[in-house]
């Protein structure tokens, strides 16, 4: 079988245009796209209306909230949460999160479960960021006994006050690596560092890391061996964490006994909406039993409060 001079032709060519190609890929310099080497300049055309009118909206609400001073909504307590987020990126959200809440009751239930969710939602979020705040400051509250050994510890090996926290800060998780890493990067721009530890005491709301700042400041002012009184001050501390946990261990009972009163309540009314709907129809489609039942949250939530202060015993 004889081939033709066209297709022996056709084929030497195609050979040719893959070597070519080849040589093209393989030793042709890499041009980066401008789209990689400048992303801010592709994030800022390609910047969607819904997005734009988001960030005009969060810039907004930040600007009143700084206009009215710390509230319930604040950077610094926002901070105290751990959360990376300005106010009105929280505003913003919480807002979101009612009305979709809202929306949801009004599909399932009518109007009356669509206020309700619209005004629980709300209190529901401060309630979370609460709950952050409280359990962000306890861990730090554990933390705070290591890390002086630590802070001691560098002071006695020689380093001076500063490289001693951001040693501190390396070797401790977060949110003690957080705080501390904050004061290093507050001082080396400028800043006091007892101004810094001062707002990191407040920030945590922390009477044991107060006590450090405020020997700090004194030992600034009349100088001294720091290591040593760092070393009494944590002997001082761990006492009080010692007597904070028996205590805890006395009132166990106490906050068992609550949960369990602030929980009866909760389980009754739904086990009688599963197993009862006839009976919790009073409740959920009349006007007495919605009334009925937000003044029993009222009262549940009075004494909730009442025994948290019962079973918190200061010392």
């Amino acid at each position: 079988m004889q081939l033709s001079p066209l297709v022996f032709v056709g084929g030497l060519l195609l050979v040719y245009a893959a070597l070519a190609i080849v040589v093209a890929v393989v030793f042709a310099s890499p041009t980066v796209p401008l789209s990689r080497r400048r992303p801010e300049l592709q994030a800022s055309q390609h910047t969607s209306g819904l997005t734009k009118l988001t960030d005009h909206a969060v810039t907004a609400l930040n600007q009143q909230l700084r206009d009215r001073g710390p509230g319930l909504l604040s950077r610094e307590r926002l901070d105290s949460a751990g959360l990376k987020k300005q106010p009105g990126d929280y505003l913003l959200f919480g807002g979101a999160a009612a009305f979709v809440a809202a929306a949801i009751g009004f599909v399932l239930g009518g109007l009356v479960p669509a206020f309700l969710l619209l005004v629980t939602t709300p209190v529901g979020l401060v309630l979370l960021l609460n709950v952050l705040v409280s359990r962000r400051r306890r861990k730090f509250d554990e933390q705070v006994p290591d890390a002086l050994q630590m802070l001691a510890g560098g002071l006695r090996a020689g380093h001076s006050l500063l490289r001693a926290v951001d040693a501190a800060a390396e070797e401790n998780e977060s949110p003690m690596k957080d705080e501390l890493s904050r004061v290093v990067n507050e001082t080396r721009i400028g800043r006091d560092l007892g101004e810094s530890l001062a707002d990191v005491a407040r920030r945590t709301s922390n009477e044991d890391f107060a006590s450090i700042t405020r020997a700090i400041e004194i030992h600034r002012e009349v100088g001294g061996d720091l290591a040593v009184v760092l070393d009494n001050v944590g002997e001082t501390i761990r006492d009080r964490t010692r007597l904070r946990g028996q205590v805890k261990a006395l009132s166990a009972e106490g906050r068992m006994s609550a949960m369990v009163l602030m929980a009866l309540p909760i389980l009754m009314f739904t086990g009688l909406v599963m197993f009862n709907p006839t009976y919790s129809k009073t409740f959920l489609t009349t006007i007495p039993g919605f009334l009925m039942i937000a003044a029993s949250v009222v009262l549940l939530a009075v004494g909730g409060f009442w025994l948290s202060r019962l079973i918190k015993p200061k010392f």
